[in-house]
């Protein structure tokens, strides 16, 4: 039995995260906490290599490991109509997942340590908890901790009104010619094919004037097959951007729910959920990165202050039901998804669209965003919603 004051199950975006913060403070009563970080074995149950993308004001602490940032994002509507605009003094940023890893892992302290084993079972308790685990030769190791973090994804979904499903796949593209305006990234090109119900899109997001992140989105309930995703990337980088000479470098794929469930942070007197499993990502955009900084600021300040260090939901109450609203919209078909979020850009002030999309913004200024949306549609979508019976969603490969 290892003992640990803190246990951290998963090394992805949150578990590091946490990992990262926690390993310099000082705990009442205990000092310079020694820290656990178990994660499984390289293969299925780790996340593929991926792109965070967020956006805030100022400089932030990942500024050294950004791909890429824009100071000016557009919004294409289904007509082609351009909404572009200069965020400043937000900045809409990118993070290579391998970068992040890379430099968390390198950084951390003699008092966090690795272990590479898959949690079986976690064992609550009043003074701690037992986390018990397997290696990747079979063999069993338990350890006990004042407080275990669990950030893997939740082993049964919650029940909600509503749950659509954030897919995409993305080209790195190379092109032989400039094509790109590496000062702007496109955040929803809506030119797309319109699915059913929900909404599809593309996005750039530029490199450099021949290099580019070019990805086609659907928000719905069912993702395509392998044929799908590239049929309608050719047809996006062929027929809507007229890029004819280019390689692809590289792809990336993922799936991403947007559900109104709700998402308990606290899993015992000792064990807490971390990151998407404790409602991180935001359901309306399914952006999560910046409500997994926002996590665990907070139960590093608890940590340091000897209190219940109890995760909050990052999002507030009222913009999970606006969330909750929009979704049911989408999913019932009261809505041209399209035509919403173009009216939206087009008609508002991006930073004030960023900023109720990050949970920032003032009631004020949401009910003057509200105005500029289908007023009628979306009445009509939070009395069905109201009215809408909870549902246990189905697992998603």
């Amino acid at each position: 039995m290892r003992e640990f004051d803190l246990l951290i199950a998963g090394a992805g975006a949150a578990g590091l995260t946490l990992a990262h913060s926690a390993a310099g403070i000082v705990m009442p009563g205990i000092g310079t906490p020694e820290i656990a970080l178990v994660e499984p074995p390289p293969g299925a149950r780790r996340p593929a290599e991926r792109t965070w993308c967020f956006w805030e004001r100022g400089p932030g602490p990942w500024d050294g490991l950004l791909t890429a940032r824009w100071e000016t994002l557009s919004v294409v509507s289904p007509s082609g109509a351009s909404h572009e605009q200069a965020i400043s003094p937000l900045s809409y940023k990118m993070l290579r997942s391998r970068d992040f890893e890379a430099h968390v892992r390198a950084g951390l302290g003699p008092n966090v340590h690795p272990y590479t084993a898959t949690v079986t079972a976690i064992d609550d308790g009043t003074d701690h908890a037992t986390v018990h685990a397997s290696r990747p030769d079979g063999s069993r190791v338990s350890f006990r901790a004042g407080h275990v973090f669990d950030s893997r994804p939740r082993p049964v979904p919650p029940r909600a009104r509503t749950t659509l499903l954030q897919h995409f796949r993305g080209w790195f593209v190379h092109a032989r010619d400039d094509v790109f305006d590496p000062a702007t990234a496109s955040l929803m090109d809506l030119r797309t094919p319109r699915p059913r119900t929900g909404v599809s899109f593309g996005y750039v997001l530029p490199l450099s004037s021949r290099d580019a992140l070019v990805e086609y989105t659907e928000f719905n309930r069912e993702v395509l097959d392998e044929d799908g995703y590239e049929s309608a990337l050719r047809r996006y980088t062929g027929e809507v951007l007229g890029l004819r000479r280019f390689t692809v470098a590289a792809r990336e794929q993922g799936v991403i729910p947007m559900t109104d469930a709700r998402f308990p942070t606290r899993a015992g007197r000792r064990v807490f959920r971390l990151g998407a499993a404790g409602g991180a990502t935001r359901p309306s955009t399914g952006y999560t990165f910046s409500g997994i900084q926002r996590q665990v600021a907070s139960v590093v300040r608890a940590l340091e202050r000897g209190r219940d260090p109890l995760p909050p939901v990052p999002h507030r109450r009222r913009h999970l039901v606006m969330d909750s609203v929009l979704l049911y919209a989408l999913d019932s078909g009261r809505l041209d998804g399209a035509e919403f979020f173009a009216r939206l850009f087009a008609r508002n002030d991006t930073r004030d669209v960023l900023e109720f999309l990050d949970g920032r913004s003032a009631l004020g200024r949401e009910l003057a965003l509200g105005v500029t949306t289908p007023v009628a549609a979306m009445s009509a979508a939070a009395v069905g919603r109201a009215f809408a019976p909870l549902r246990p969603r189905r697992r998603t490969r």
